[in-house]
């Protein structure tokens, strides 16, 4: 499910959003339709056992999922900002990668809600994650 890293978006999510880097994040694909970002397993990175830490995975689906929603933002807008964040865990991370996939749900002139999945190296859904974002 991995694809090619983007320099020149992931450049534009670490200026925009430094932890981005600091979690190691890449962009693979930036539309209004579809963002893909991927952060790759790294101990520091983990909880007990080598398990990518929770935190880790939320932090990758949120700043996707604001990236999609910053490219549905409508006209005449500055940004947006999480309002509401809810995560569904379904598998650990122990190894490879996590990609993650966000799209939009609704685009309205107040709120953006976008769907992210994470998948991990062996094409199997890690988390989905639903986040409202609203527009500033």
């Amino acid at each position: 499910m991995s694809a090619d890293v983007d320099a020149g978006l992931t450049a534009m999510a670490h200026e925009s959003m430094p932890y981005t880097a600091t979690i190691g994040m890449e962009v693979l694909a930036a539309s209004a339709d579809e963002v893909r970002a991927q952060v790759g397993w790294s101990e520091r990175l983990c909880t007990a056992g080598g398990i990518l830490h929770g935190g880790v995975l939320m932090s990758l689906a949120d700043a996707a999922g604001a990236y999609c929603a910053f490219l549905n933002l409508p006209e005449g807008s500055s940004g947006t900002a999480t309002i509401e964040s809810k995560t569904n865990f379904l598998r650990a991370v122990s190894s490879g990668h996590v990609v993650a996939v966000s799209r939009p749900l609704h685009v309205g002139r107040t709120t953006i809600v976008v769907e992210t999945d994470l998948w991990d190296d062996r094409e199997r859904r890690v988390a989905r994650v639903t986040q409202t974002q609203a527009v500033l």
